[in-house]
């Protein structure tokens, strides 16, 4: 079984957030899980959605590999580095303002019959 793999790095979306999205595409058919970002309202769908694109194509183009057989066998989120931030305060403090960063990975493989 050859897995294929897509990885998208330093995306400006919290990891947390991400996750949502991610773990609802997990162990599914690529058709399935398409349909699934396409119609989701968070904004992580549409980079996850890129991101399993991508792999699709990868797996098409670099293995010759069946798009129609293809599932998602992992799907993770790991957190990357974070964007420091001054925010001004009353009395001449600043709070630290963190926009985090994510590394979203996406692996397919082809259905064994």
């Amino acid at each position: 079984m050859r897995e294929v793999m897509a990885r998208a790095r330093f995306v400006r979306v919290s990891p947390l957030k991400a996750r949502l999205v991610i773990n609802e595409i997990r162990g599914k058919p690529v058709a399935e899980a398409e349909r699934l970002l396409l119609f989701s309202p968070k904004k992580a769908a549409r980079i996850i959605k890129k991101v399993l694109d991508s792999a699709v194509a990868n797996a098409q183009h670099n293995f010759e590999l069946d798009p129609d057989r293809l599932y998602v066998v992992k799907a993770y989120v790991d957190e990357g580095p974070r964007l420091k931030r001054l925010k001004p305060r009353a009395f001449g403090r600043a709070d630290i303002i963190r926009r985090r960063l994510a590394h979203i990975t996406v692996v397919v493989a082809e259905k064994e019959e």
